[in-house]
């Protein structure tokens, strides 16, 4: 009976692929003829104006990702989900040279979490164990006063130390250590989420655990250990049966077992750690904790959380069993600081609650966002090892972490959900340079977890699939458009382009303030050109780099000093001038790209009506927002 239900269960998994894989067939070669194609649905007398299938094709798209969106929201609304305040959590918290007013308004937001003191756990681990980073730790002391705090400084993390240290700390532990291969590594045998080699001698087998992408050849192991494995045994087998073979394994830091000691002891924990990225900060968290907790929560250290942010998130995971992970609505802390943060809240906000929240409707979120989400523990734990040992073109991934968490957990056959009732603020760049920085580590991340992601398109829904493929091959096919018009040796063509984007960005910026309540969602209209100057060809330049890995965006206490993202933006900007300047010469010397009289009144009235726009929205933009909103002014003294 149990071979019938495997059988079945691999025949519906074949069958789910094929549907799935046809379906992403039939979607990639509708949009490519729809693009390519270009036939115009609706056009003016002069078919000076055109509107083709590809753009009705995204006003559909766009229209019923705000359709499921507004369910989605409307499902929230309506609450009434039980918290049984039962399950256990530890709050994550991942810190890196971070501004020290940031960090103590996280730290106190975590502190007023409405959340049972027993249930509720607090881990912040920072990333660098040098004097400079010790602040961090004493500021998480001070706020932390009142309750079972314990800290410690590792010289180590998990993956980098000290190996002769080691080896001499098990000489002295194991007498039977002298007789040992000098070349062997150790692990801890009890690790979770390890792959096992099984080994023996007729009915004798022994195993040993090794990491995920870290197997290392076998050699042989002296006589001495296997007489101290093998104590278990009764005294007739330890006579009788010969000494098997082992596999090499690799040793661990034994300081590692204090760590975990002081994790699970106290409830309150601050590790300060050798220098890894942010993945090896995570790791050493969800690694020491192993299976003490029910959920864990991520957070950054520059996040700021609403104190029942926790609770619902719980309520999500414990309202359905398939669901094994869900992110909150983050908001932007400092929008007041310049015109890249104030957009970027604006996006934020359409990425959360129309795009996360159309996902969350079929059960798919392709990303709980670093600053706020909580994981189902047990199933995290399976794919910790994996997760961490990640490698792209022969690279060991260290951005990206929270995607591909997230992809974890979708590989699974689990959902991800997202809710808005749960919310936090966290800080964004609020200079230009750090921004690109910013956004070229998110993209390298976003294309390489694509390709990850279209392995598990059929386990869930086909919106997964669909939009996957929509959203992956839309910059693509904006640059073609734009390169295209720029060369058209007609100027109305490239003021068209303009129009058409902005007058997409304008509608698009209407329905949020309809979802929102907030007219401040207007301005959201004036992102368009942002994503056109800047970000666009920063995707290029994420994908030709994909394979570099770093941190990404410098610590918030040190000035940016990777310049390299302006090299595609001034490549880009090099074409589009080029299309402009070879448009305008064509113009004078062929006849036949000479405006006729009806394009000369279209492009006036078009320029005009571009410009207008823009005076009045940077006008709206400088009395409303730039003079309204104040700046904090509150700090903490690093020096004391």
């Amino acid at each position: 009976m149990a071979d019938i239900e495997k059988n079945e269960g691999a025949c519906v998994s074949v069958l789910r692929r094929i549907v799935t894989f046809a379906f992403a067939i039939l979607v990639l070669s509708a949009v490519i003829w729809a693009f390519v194609d270009s036939i115009p649905l609706a056009t003016d007398e002069y078919r000076i104006m055109a509107f083709g299938i590809y753009g009705a094709f995204l006003s559909v798209h766009l229209v019923i990702q705000s359709f499921f969106a507004f369910l989605e929201h409307r499902n929230m609304r309506r609450g009434g989900l039980p918290c049984s305040y039962t399950k256990s959590v530890a709050l994550t918290i991942s810190a890196y040279q971070e501004d020290p007013v940031y960090l103590r308004e996280c730290l106190e937001s975590v502190k007023n979490t409405q959340y049972p003191p027993d249930k509720l756990r607090v881990i912040m681990v920072i990333d660098g164990n040098s004097p400079d980073d010790q602040y961090m730790m004493d500021m998480f002391k001070e706020v932390f006063a009142n309750e079972d705090v314990g800290t410690y400084v590792w010289q180590n993390n998990y993956h980098h130390w000290d190996k002769d240290k080691a080896e001499k700390f098990y000489s002295n532990e194991n007498p039977y250590d002298s007789q040992l291969n000098t070349d062997i590594q150790w692990i801890d045998p009890q690790q979770q989420g390890q792959s096992t080699i099984y080994e023996g001698i007729d009915d004798l087998r022994y195993q040993g655990d090794v990491n995920y992408d870290n197997m290392i050849n076998q050699r042989q192991v002296a006589q001495g250990m296997e007489m101290d494995h093998r104590r278990h045994l009764s005294g007739d087998q330890l006579q009788e049966e010969p000494l098997p073979v082992y596999t090499d394994i690799e040793m661990e830091d034994p300081t590692r077992q204090e760590i975990e000691t002081v994790i699970r002891k106290h409830r309150c924990v601050c590790i300060m750690q050798k220098w890894g990225g942010k993945r090896e900060v995570m790791y050493t968290a969800f690694k020491a904790l192993g299976d003490s907790v029910d959920y864990v929560q991520v957070c950054d250290s520059d996040t700021k959380l609403e104190q029942l942010a926790t609770v619902e998130l719980v309520k999500v995971l414990e309202s359905n069993d398939r669901y094994g992970a869900v992110g909150g609505d983050v908001r932007i802390l400092n929008l007041s600081d310049s015109y890249i943060s104030f957009m970027s809240s604006l996006r934020y906000w359409i990425a959360f609650n129309v795009e996360r929240a159309c996902q969350s409707y079929f059960d798919c979120v392709s990303c709980i966002s670093g600053p706020l989400g909580l994981y189902r523990n047990d199933l995290l734990q399976t794919f910790l090892e994996s997760w961490y040992n990640q490698k792209f073109l022969g690279t060991h991934c260290t951005f990206g972490d929270d995607r591909h968490l997230t992809n974890r957990m979708l590989s699974i056959g689990y959902a991800t959900k997202y809710t808005a009732r749960s919310k936090c603020y966290s800080e964004t760049p609020a200079q230009f340079l750090r921004w690109l920085n910013q956004q070229t580590r998110w993209t390298k991340s976003y294309f390489r977890e694509w390709l990850y992601n279209a392995l598990w398109w059929h386990k869930h829904h086909l919106w997964m699939t669909y939009e996957s493929i929509i959203a992956g091959i839309f910059p693509f096919f904006v640059t073609i458009t734009v390169i295209k018009l720029f060369f058209s040796c007609h100027l109305w063509d490239i003021m068209w382009v303009l129009l058409t984007i902005q007058l997409i960005a304008f509608v698009k910026a209407l329905y949020a303030c309809f979802l929102r309540g907030n007219m401040v969602m207007i301005f959201m209209s004036l992102y368009a050109v942002l994503y056109m100057a800047g970000l666009l060809p920063t995707k290029y330049f994420a994908i030709l780099t994909m394979n570099k890995s770093s941190w990404g965006t410098s610590g918030r206490k040190k000035m940016v000093g990777n310049y390299m993202p302006l090299l595609p933006l001034s490549i880009w900007w090099g074409i589009l001038f080029a299309g402009l300047l070879y448009t305008i010469i064509m113009m004078s010397l062929c006849t036949d790209c000479r405006l006729i009289e009806m394009e000369k009144t279209y492009l006036i009235y078009g320029s005009a009506a571009y410009i207008s726009y823009w005076v009045l929205m940077v006008s709206l933009y400088w009395l409303w927002i730039k003079r309204l909103c104040r700046k904090r002014k509150d700090y903490y003294d690093v020096e004391n």
